[in-house]
């Protein structure tokens, strides 16, 4: 202590040391020796943080502090195996209190280990198809009967991914006989994108009518969303089909023009299902809505009434804006269940073919595409252009989900199913 402060005592000199710290946002000249010459380390309640003390002491200081409080450490830690070794002569507080410390050392010690055995394990089954993908389609087809080559092919042979989009492409368009609007591709983004849109819309209103309005059968109908859930499609494919193959609404169609509809192999029937709530995975997405606007706070709502909003006008200019995270995630979930479905779509609408579809047959595709229209061989005769495919088909999918990751997550999160 220096100057004025040289009759203060040490505690009456470390509180004005405080009190300036306050007023000047720094410590007086000379703290930071005193208080190094005291106490031989910083405390944090002392400088504040680990940050204001770096700022009064020099490095040199710092370096001293950092190496005394090694020295501490070393003079007194208790090894795990001084514990076991001296556990006989504890009492038993001290006994309890090893035990303890003990058991956080070891957890803290084993833990790690098996967390990243979890997750090496769940990597590898996540990973694996997309590296028998990768694998498979960058060698010659000869390789795949060669025992010797596992997982790094011998020779690279990049042409099986265009031979593959080439095939495509002369079957489903476009091309100089089927025009973009029919091809293939122009078929993926409508239905997928399109009906993915619609279900988006229907499902978040049906959501929000579970969450916030009570009415009679409420209960019963969110029931019938679960079943939804459970009973697997293949058990009512088969109404469905009958449904839009005789397409009638309660009979009028039929008595105005003599006979039913016939829907079949046109994309409508996939916009049918979304906008009336019957899309793929169409309960789970309802969930999702009802458990999110569930969370929301209802004074939103109260506050847009007073405000002369109506439910609609509350859902559109409150609820979505807060919703977006949640629309976002649900658009994700059903334009990759759309992309992948090849069972629904391959029932209702196979004279509109998606990529999905054109991946479940595309063996058959390569085979007469390399063969000059004659089928030749099985499936596994063409494995490496089926691969390709299969890589290709998926490559759109992962550059979204890269993108959006952060968003997809964070709605899981605050829809409420997990956590």
């Amino acid at each position: 202590m220096t100057g004025s402060n040289e009759n203060m005592t040490n505690t009456e000199y470390e509180q004005y040391a405080l009190e300036y710290y306050e007023e000047n946002g720094e410590y007086p000249d000379g703290y930071a020796e005193y208080y190094h010459e005291r106490y031989g380390a910083f405390r944090t309640t002392i400088f504040h943080t680990v940050d204001d003390a770096k700022e009064v002491l020099t490095k040199k200081q710092i370096k001293e502090i950092d190496k005394k409080n090694k020295e501490m450490r070393k003079k007194y830690h208790i090894s795990n195996f001084q514990i076991l070794k001296n556990y006989k002569n504890y009492s038993e507080s001290e006994k309890e209190r090893y035990r303890y410390l003990f058991g956080r050392r070891v957890a803290s010690a084993v833990w790690p280990f098996f967390n990243y055995v979890i997750l090496i394990g769940l990597a590898f089954v996540i990973l694996y198809p997309i590296l028998f993908m990768f694998t498979n389609s960058i060698r010659p087809q000869l390789e795949t009967q060669d025992p010797s080559t596992m997982w790094i092919p011998k020779s690279i042979r990049l042409e099986n991914f265009s031979e593959t989009f080439t095939a495509i492409q002369e079957k489903y368009g476009p091309n100089s006989e089927i025009p973009f609007y029919k091809s293939i591709f122009f078929n993926t983004f409508f239905i997928n994108v399109g009906c993915s849109i619609v279900q988006v819309i229907t499902c978040a209103l049906t959501g929000y009518g579970f969450a916030r309005f009570k009415f009679k059968g409420r209960n019963f109908l969110f029931g019938v969303v679960i079943l939804q859930m459970i009973v697997p499609v293949q058990i009512i494919i088969i109404p469905l089909f009958m449904q839009f193959r005789f397409f009638d609404i309660f009979g009028l169609i039929h008595l105005t023009t003599g006979t039913s509809l016939n829907l079949i192999n046109n994309p409508i029937t996939m916009f049918i299902m979304a906008f009336f709530v019957n899309g793929i995975r169409a309960g789970l997405f309802i969930l999702l809505f009802r458990q999110f606007f569930r969370g929301l706070p209802k004074e939103l709502e109260d506050a847009a009434y007073l405000d002369g909003c109506g439910p609609f006008q509350t859902f559109v200019k409150i609820m979505v804006p807060n919703a977006f995270v949640s629309f976002l995630t649900v658009f994700i979930f059903s334009v990759v269940w759309y992309w992948n479905d090849s069972y629904v779509s391959g029932m209702l609408i196979e004279g509109s073919p998606t990529i999905a579809l054109a991946i479940e047959n595309l063996w058959s595709t390569m085979s007469a595409f390399l063969n000059n229209g004659q089928q030749i061989g099985t499936a596994d005769s063409y494995i490496v252009w089926v691969q390709a495919g299969c890589l290709m088909s998926i490559a759109p999918i992962l550059i979204m989900y890269i993108f959006l990751q952060k968003h997809f997550v964070e709605g899981v999160e605050r829809s409420g199913i997990v956590g």
